[in-house]
């Protein structure tokens, strides 16, 4: 079925459920026992903040839309005017094609081709898997296709909630140890420990009206968690990862239903700071996996 967010997959296996748009590879609903875990969008709707978007070649914001890269100077369209920024990549709106599809699993592909700011070709697949056992499991894969080296990053967007039960109700957990202060465009200023900004989650807490727009890191290097709870309702839903970077988005454009929890290559942008960026030689590949699950406490 095509719809204004592409060709609909549904996935299923034991208790979960999960639906998958071929627009931006995008993961548009995931429930455990008919409980939401991640924010829905109405597949016939324009998503209202990225719910559930792939983020390739780079996630979060390039300043200005401009970035140096091999002593030459890219311009980026500019889609977040507020900030002045270039925002979340270039393929969240592709229409990605189903290379294959199963009853619990789908692989999507796009070609990111070169263009004015991004002189760079890539392919992109995203394969997601439903199992019984681990909930739904994610990889994002990018090749350089091309004859030069090219910059990347990627994550992904997705709004971990409990049943839909308000943020401010919920307990986080997050196992950062320093967070990246901001300017009033959302671009980086500086890493400070995660107590000094208020912003320590590493014991789970109520996030209350607390409001959280920031990327963490100091981050185990091993996989690490991210989970938030509704102690009323005893639900939980968990992003697991392993990427250097996080960025956590307490929801207000959902009306604080749920978190966005986003595992990054890269901080904010990396293009300009060179912190943590992939470059991607000709023929090499990058992966970012990560994994969504939940269920009663």
């Amino acid at each position: 079925m095509t719809t204004p967010n592409g060709t609909i997959v549904h996935l299923v296996a034991g208790d979960y459920e999960a639906t998958i748009t071929t627009a931006g590879a995008g993961l548009a609903r995931l429930a455990w026992s008919g409980i939401d875990l991640v924010v829905p969008f109405d597949q016939d709707r324009i998503p209202t903040a990225y719910e559930g978007k792939t983020l390739v070649p780079w996630p979060n914001r390039v300043g200005n839309g401009r970035y140096e890269f091999a002593g030459e100077t890219h311009e980026l369209p500019v889609n977040e005017h507020e900030t002045g920024s270039a925002l979340h990549g270039l393929a969240c709106w592709q229409d990605w094609e189903v290379v294959t599809t199963g009853q619990e699993e789908v692989r999507l592909a796009t070609a990111i081709l070169p263009r004015y700011g991004y002189p760079f070709h890539l392919r992109s697949e995203v394969t997601y898997r439903l199992s019984a056992a681990a909930g739904l499991e994610a990889v994002i894969e990018s090749t350089n296709a091309g004859t030069t080296p090219a910059p990347y990053g990627s994550s992904t967007h997705p709004y971990l909630t409990c049943g839909l039960a308000p943020v401010d109700e919920c307990t986080l957990e997050v196992p950062a140890g320093r967070i990246l202060l901001t300017d009033e465009r959302l671009l980086p200023l500086e890493l400070v420990p995660v107590d000094e900004a208020g912003m320590d989650f590493r014991s789970a807490r109520q996030v209350g009206e607390q409001q959280i727009d920031h990327a963490f890191t100091d981050l185990p290097q091993d996989e690490w968690h991210v989970v938030l709870s509704h102690p009323a309702s005893r639900v939980t839903a968990r992003l697991s990862a392993s990427e250097p970077w996080l960025q956590v988005y307490s929801g207000e454009k959902l009306g604080r239903r749920g978190a966005a929890v986003e595992p990054m290559t890269c901080p904010p942008d990396a293009f300009n700071s060179g912190t943590d960026l992939v470059v991607l030689e000709p023929g090499q590949s990058h992966t970012l996996a990560f994994r969504i699950d939940g269920g009663r406490l």
